[in-house]
Formats: structure tokens, C-alpha cells, sequence
């Protein structure tokens, strides 16, 4: 049984900064891609990076390209999302997912197999 648990939200002003974790447990987290999603209200679940289980490739939504910057700490089964220059449009509840069946990664939620129950994460203008 894999559980995810994202942590690190919370309220910040634009240009301000935050940096979730997830933590993974219940089976080889070495071996899993990571990603993150979010999702405003109204408004479907996006893409927002995602990390292979190596670390060597990762993969970024293009409006926070530059912004954010996804890690992982396998020796912690902890992935990370560091957020700078945060806007309001970021304001969204955020998940962490997992995909243990393959390395690689990918922007469709479809790929992922476990998911976190979300941070909140609200940027004030």
C-alpha cells in the first residue's frame, strides 16, 4: 500500500516562495517518476512537473518554468516542489503522484497510480 502525503502549503504574498514535499512510503520509492499536479476551483487538474525516479530528467508546465524547481531525496522517499516568484494564478490545491510500474515520466495524471490528498497552496495579489 503506497501512501503519499504532501505537506509545505499554505498563504503567501506574490513573489513570495513555498516548497512542498511529499513524502512516499509502502514500497521502492527509488523506483518511481513523481509528479505534480494542482487544481484551481472550477478549473480541471493540471500538469505541473514531474521528476523521473533517477532525477536526471524532469519535465515542467511552461508558465512556471524558471519558477519552480522539482527534486527528490530517495534516501528520504521525500519529493520536492520549490516555488519562487509565486503568483496568483498559482493559487490551487497541489498533489503529488507516484507511478511505481515505470522510471519515466510523464504529464498525464492517467500515468499516475497513487496520489496525495493535496496541499492548499494561496498566493495573495
Amino acid at each position: 500500500q503506497v501512501q503519499l502525503v504532501e505537506s509545505g502549503g499554505g498563504l503567501v504574498q506574490a513573489g513570495g516562495s513555498l516548497r512542498l514535499s511529499c513524502a512516499a512510503s509502502g514500497r521502492s520509492f527509488s523506483s518511481s517518476a513523481m509528479g505534480w499536479f494542482r487544481q484551481a476551483p472550477g478549473k480541471e487538474r493540471e500538469f505541473v512537473s514531474a521528476i523521473s525516479a533517477s532525477g536526471i530528467s524532469t519535465y515542467y508546465l511552461d508558465s512556471v518554468k524558471g519558477r519552480f524547481t522539482i527534486s527528490r531525496d530517495n534516501a528520504k522517499n521525500t519529493v520536492y516542489l520549490q516555488m519562487n516568484g509565486l503568483k496568483p494564478d498559482d493559487t490551487a490545491v497541489y498533489y503529488c503522484a507516484a507511478n511505481y510500474r515505470y522510471s519515466g515520466i510523464s504529464r498525464s495524471p492517467n500515468y499516475y497510480d497513487y496520489w496525495g490528498q493535496g496541499t492548499q497552496v494561496t498566493v495573495s495579489s
